[in-house]
């Protein structure tokens, strides 16, 4: 391995920051998490080699050779979470180089509507022609001070790449292998709690951890996004299969009754969904994707981050709603892509997460939705989670923004009831209500409760039960109920008061008439406003 080459031995220079490429670097990355699946396949197919040879050879040599062979196999599969670990160090330089060079170009910029010139070594001079001598100054010192952030973050990633991929190498010399750690946290612990016990671990310890108890790492709330990812992926062939044996199951019972055919669509959707996350998660392209849980269980629920939420000065959780589940996963992150993408188009300086968090269990039909029972059992996972990412967070506190849609503002708004939230902000779009009768109720700091709803949101119709009582008295004909559901002014909606209406007493921002689940489209104002709250703006 090599140290990312984008450095001099004292800092990174202008001219090398401004014609670096960071998408070589995030490929590079990909190569290196390519090789996960070949290595492990090659480890099982040695644990049948030795199988065979146990029957058929005996003797001190077949002892021998067998040994030889183990030994073999249990460092191939020490490589996997290493290969990961890789391709994580790789993607995090290659972000934390996007965001510098967005500085350099800010940087320049600037130089360029002020008259300040830069050469090609990164040294600053007034234009004699623009700037007068007595404020020349005042004027070049904004500019080189840009210059040395943009550089002196570019230098820092660097450094923090190289040592860690320089301990990769060490370790490697050393031998990978470890004794387990003894003492594991109880579940669902304070993920502070977890923390401490991480942080009080060995590297080699760690990736004994991963290895060999991904099923606990990967589902641990207070353990680093670096260690989930590496453990969950470590899982997916494994998930995947446990979907395919349910699914020859169902195929295999004859004759099929109609719940039958029902669960063996579903497993279909479950595994076409999990196929098209996989695919996701491998991709070169950027943000690097982080899988922080995953479960093919039920409808399937899952928690992946865009970017390393450790590292981010920004966090957005995204909520999902009614029928959200493994099968539509990669388009929920769709939508947390869009705002992070439209966060990059406002403050491309800073780094920014955005993650799906779907580990509940989301109604797939209305007569469900219509009852908070789910959302009341998400609330303590929910709690869990953002205490987790405080817990696991690099450097300064990020800014943490939780965003719920339809069923999934419910999910929030009653996690922040009854549990409190570690959230810097709430947003809520599509609301039938978040549980609570005023921002207040809700616990984050004043003004940092947040809602939209599109003129043209079918949520509208969730009115609370007694008004549409009451509308059913007072209307003399199923027509005139409809449009007195229609046009009515209340703000009282099936949980409560609508978040987006001024009596709840938080802040609004609009939305074009994009529909339910258009917030999200492209030229809905509604983008803007969701990523400006993610970036505090």
């Amino acid at each position: 391995m090599t140290r990312p080459g984008v450095v001099r031995p004292d800092q990174v220079g202008y001219a090398q920051l401004s014609t670096a490429d960071p998408t070589r670097w995030r490929a590079t990355g990909t190569a290196w998490a390519g090789l996960v699946g070949p290595t492990r396949r090659r480890a099982t197919e040695l644990a049948d080699d030795a199988a065979a040879l146990r029957s058929q050879w005996s003797g001190l040599a077949a002892t021998a050779a067998e040994k030889q062979v183990s030994d073999l196999r249990v460092e191939l599969l020490a490589l996997a979470p290493v290969a990961i670990e890789i391709d994580q160090v790789l993607a995090e330089f290659a972000a934390r180089l996007t965001v510098a060079r967005a500085r350099l170009a800010a940087a320049v910029t600037l130089a360029a509507s002020v008259g300040v010139l830069i050469d090609r070594w990164g040294r600053t001079s007034p234009d004699p022609s623009r700037v007068p001598a007595h404020r020349a100054v005042q004027t070049v010192a904004p500019v080189t001070t840009a210059l040395r952030d943009a550089l002196d973050l570019a230098t820092a990633a660097d450094r923090e790449a190289a040592g860690r991929l320089d301990q990769l190498t060490a370790d490697a010399e050393s031998g990978w292998l470890s004794r387990p750690p003894a003492g594991r946290p109880a579940p669902h612990s304070d993920p502070a709690e977890v923390n401490r016990w991480w942080n009080g671990l060995s590297p080699a310890q760690r990736r004994w951890l991963v290895g060999h108890e991904p099923e606990l790492i990967g589902g641990f709330d207070g353990i680093p996004a670096a260690g989930r990812d590496q453990a969950n992926r470590l899982l997916l062939e494994v998930r995947r299969a446990a979907l395919v044996r349910r699914w020859e199951e169902l195929l295999a019972r004859m004759p099929r009754g109609p719940a039958e055919m029902v669960g063996l669509r579903a497993v279909e959707a479950a595994l076409s969904g999990l196929d098209a996350l996989t695919s996701r998660l491998a991709s070169p392209d950027a943000p690097r994707t982080y899988l922080l849980g995953l479960d093919v269980g039920g409808e399937g629920r899952t928690v992946v981050a865009l970017g390393n939420p450790d590292r981010a000065a920004n966090i957005l959780t995204h909520v999902p709603g009614t029928t959200s589940g493994l099968h539509d996963a990669t388009d929920d992150l769709g939508r947390a892509a869009r705002v992070l993408s439209r966060c990059a188009d406002l403050a491309p300086g800073q780094e920014t997460s955005a993650v799906l968090w779907l580990d509940y269990d989301a109604p797939d039909f209305l007569h469900e939705a219509a009852w908070d029972r789910q959302a009341h059992a998400a609330g303590d996972a929910l709690h869990r989670f953002q205490e987790g990412l405080r817990a696991t967070h690099d450097g300064p506190a990020a800014r943490q923004t939780v965003l719920g849609h339809s069923y999934g503002s419910l999910v929030v708004g009653g996690a922040a009831r009854d549990h409190g939230l570690a959230a810097d902000a709430l947003v809520f779009v599509g609301s039938p209500g978040v549980g609570v009768q005023h921002a207040a109720d809700l616990g984050v700091p004043a003004g940092q409760v947040w809602a939209s709803r599109a003129p043209d949101d079918v949520i509208r119709l969730a009115r609370s039960p007694g008004e549409l009582a009451r509308h059913a008295v007072l209307s003399l004909s199923p027509a005139a109920g409809i449009i007195g559901l229609l046009t009515g002014d209340d703000d009282k909606r099936w949980f409560g008061r609508d978040p987006a209406e001024a009596s709840f007493g938080g802040r609004s921002f609009p939305s074009g008439r994009y529909g339910h689940s258009g917030y999200w489209h492209p030229d809905n104002p509604a983008l803007d406003g969701m990523a400006r709250i993610v970036l505090g703006q």
